[in-house]
């Protein structure tokens, strides 16, 4: 019998789609505050419990967006999602103070949410993913995360650019056929293309059917650099004068998007509770905020894993 999924969650990316997803008037506390993205985020991971059905589940979390060891490879790495003359990252002014109001339900149920300094959330799923046993499912609506996805292990990513509700569930075989790479070599195509959301520029001129195209004949970006020295490689001589012109970029980009696989983690236990561990405090809170419904929903949908 296959055992139930660790479900591992991409805590910013579900709660920046929470805020985004549910106006602020649809959603209040008692004193006025705005609590939309606390109401979407534990919806969302109602509906995740609900239709995965794990028996294990960890929250990651950004403990650094921007990494200094990724920002001294490429300065322009989310530099645009800098706050003017600092280094704090633009969030919205009524965001900021709903992700402690998460965390703080997220205990009450006994869900575990880490993170790690000097890394991303992103690589703190990674670091699972490849630590933790199978099977593995990954809950983002970050790209990046095809490159974790692993028929064998396995990991799947359960992609939510449309939402929870609309999720693509993504194994080795959707991956190629979304971009025409294997996942383990979504990070080169993705250094490749580039991407604008990450401060990437890519290589001018190369989409994403060249990057695919390159990856499938030289098997990954060493292939590539190692073949734009060899005359009789086959290159058409205006692509190779852009690859040529991106050397230093594709030197340095790779280790950008390629997700850490050893970040230093603290000690997680993932299992699930089939009720919250705090009910007192999760009444208190449901009451407090006026998120009764989402808690309620959750809470059922723990029940129903019984």
């Amino acid at each position: 019998m296959t055992r139930p999924p660790l479900l591992l969650v991409d805590a910013p990316s579900l709660y920046f789609r929470a805020y985004f997803g549910i106006p602020e008037s649809a959603a209040k506390a008692p004193d006025g505050s705005p609590v939309n993205a606390v109401r979407g985020f534990l919806d969302m991971i109602s509906t995740l419990i609900r239709n995965r059905r794990p028996d294990r589940l960890v929250c990651a979390l950004d403990y650094d967006w921007r990494p200094a060891w990724r920002v001294e490879l490429l300065p322009s790495y989310k530099a645009h999602r800098l706050v003017p003359a600092g280094d704090a990252e633009v969030v919205p002014d009524t965001l900021e103070p709903q992700v402690p109001l998460i965390l703080e339900a997220l205990a009450a149920v006994g869900i575990p949410a880490i993170g790690c300094d000097g890394y991303e959330a992103d690589d703190v799923l990674g670091t699972l993913a490849t630590t933790q046993p199978g099977p593995i499912e990954v809950a983002s609506g970050d790209r990046d995360l095809f490159q974790l996805v692993d028929d064998a292990k396995p990991v799947r990513l359960l992609y939510c650019g449309r939402g929870v509700a609309k999720l693509e569930d993504c194994d080795g075989a959707a991956v190629r056929a979304k971009y025409g790479v294997p996942p383990e070599g979504y990070a080169d195509f993705a250094a490749l293309r580039g991407d604008p959301s990450d401060g990437l520029p890519g290589v001018t001129g190369v989409g994403e059917k060249t990057a695919a195209r390159l990856i499938d004949r030289y098997g990954d970006l060493a292939g590539i650099v190692a073949a734009m020295d060899d005359p009789v490689a086959g290159f058409a001589p205006g692509l190779r004068g852009k690859l040529l012109a991106a050397r230093d970029y594709l030197a340095v980009a790779p280790r950008v998007v390629r997700v850490a696989r050893d970040a230093p983690l603290p000690p997680v236990d993932p299992t699930l509770p089939r009720g919250p561990v705090d009910p007192d405090g999760l009444l208190a809170f449901a009451e407090k905020w006026n998120v009764a419904g989402p808690c309620r929903r959750l809470v059922d949908a723990l029940a129903e894993r019984a």
